[in-house]
């Protein structure tokens, strides 16, 4: 039998073989390999597009599923506002682009983050001043404790940045709920939703909480994230990365630590999209860079900036660890400890690890 490598799977680049693999490509494929799999004892990772994954060196001694289901559809309309159906292993970015081709409004902003859909409401995922849970219909899953399939909604997924019940509960070592299929409430109009961040309003020649054309924000949100190594390129070893490594912190408004007033501050949204005015939202790379690390640090020199070194921070945006061509895992959790230990010693934050790392810590 062939050896699966989980390095070749994930955007990052390493991780060492699967103790066995299995393609799902639709629903009923998905919840058979994962019952024989808890069946069997052995432990399970659920892979989707690998884009928020670091895997141990020594690999995964358990049985890997890879969600590769296709497909999406409008399921009902009413005033404007389109509930849209999508399977979990639909890519993300294809759901984005072709939701903008049928005229519908609400995922502009989240263009260009690789991975799958199902795993966008595990992880809250967000960019640019919107989150999944403010335009979340739905999730389909497969609950591995008891056997069933369950319809949650985002009253049920208690969502919070980057998490939500999905990533929070656990079974037998691995998240209990496999995501089969995911809703989306989007609305009829040719107009982005108003645009909250204020990089991306300046880009696109408008007022925070204006609003613009769609496919021009999507665009524009390309752009920018090219520009930070945040859009998968085989030719740019930037992109050989989980994206953000950490996530901002959030703390207490009030919260008193050697960070100046003039450092970067970002109001804190509830699942509503309403400002919580009791938090407030650092920036990571901002505490980083001003902690000393810059972009392109490594820990091997020099080689660390170039193809065919080992890894180190992106050369273009100190939020990534990327493998420059020749990374172990653990080459990048040094990386990642050396920074996170660096902020914490600087500003008295804890920085936390945004990818899911497996068979490893940092």
């Amino acid at each position: 039998m062939t050896e699966t490598l989980l390095s070749e799977l994930t955007t990052l680049g390493v991780g060492g073989p699967a103790g066995s693999y299995v393609r799902a490509d639709d629903e009923e494929s998905i919840i058979d390999a994962v019952r024989e799999a808890d069946a069997s004892g052995k432990p399970l990772l659920v892979l989707g597009g690998g884009s928020n994954l670091v895997i141990a060196d020594r690999g995964f001694d358990g049985t890997v599923v890879h969600v590769a289901s296709r497909g999406f559809d409008v399921l009902s309309e009413d005033n404007g506002r389109v509930r849209l159906w999508a399977a979990a292993g639909e890519p993300w970015d294809d759901l984005v682009r072709s939701s903008l081709d049928q005229g519908l409004s609400g995922l502009e902003t989240l263009s260009g983050i690789p991975g799958i859909t199902g795993a966008t409401p595990v992880q809250n995922v967000g960019a640019y001043g919107t989150e999944i849970s403010q335009h979340f219909g739905a999730a389909h899953v497969y609950d591995r404790r008891t056997g069933t399939r369950c319809r949650f909604t985002g009253d049920d997924l208690a969502f919070a940045y980057r998490t939500s019940m999905l990533k929070r509960e656990i079974h037998d070592g691995s998240p209990r709920y496999v995501v089969l299929a995911v809703e989306f409430v989007l609305e009829r109009a040719q107009n982005s939703q108003p645009i909250r961040y204020a990089e991306l309003a300046r880009r696109l020649g408008v007022e925070v909480g204006d609003r613009a054309p769609a496919p021009t924000v999507r665009e524009t949100v390309l752009e920018l994230r090219a520009g930070k190594g945040m859009v998968l390129d085989p030719a740019d070893r930037d992109t050989f990365s989980t994206g953000s490594f950490f996530t901002n912190p959030i703390i207490p408004a009030d919260t008193q630590l050697p960070v100046p007033d003039d450092a970067p501050r970002y109001p804190v949204l509830d699942p509503a999209g309403r400002v919580d005015e009791s938090k407030t939202k650092l920036s990571a790379a901002w505490l980083i860079q001003h902690a000393g690390f810059d972009k392109g640090f490594g820990l091997e020199g020099e080689s660390a900036r170039i193809a065919g070194g080992r890894a180190s921070l992106s050369t273009k945006h100190t939020l990534a660890i990327s493998n420059r061509g020749a990374a172990t895992a653990e080459d990048v959790l040094a990386i990642a400890r050396a920074v996170r230990d660096g902020v914490a010693e600087t500003f008295g934050v804890r920085l936390e690890a945004e990818p899911v790392i497996v068979g490893a810590e940092i």
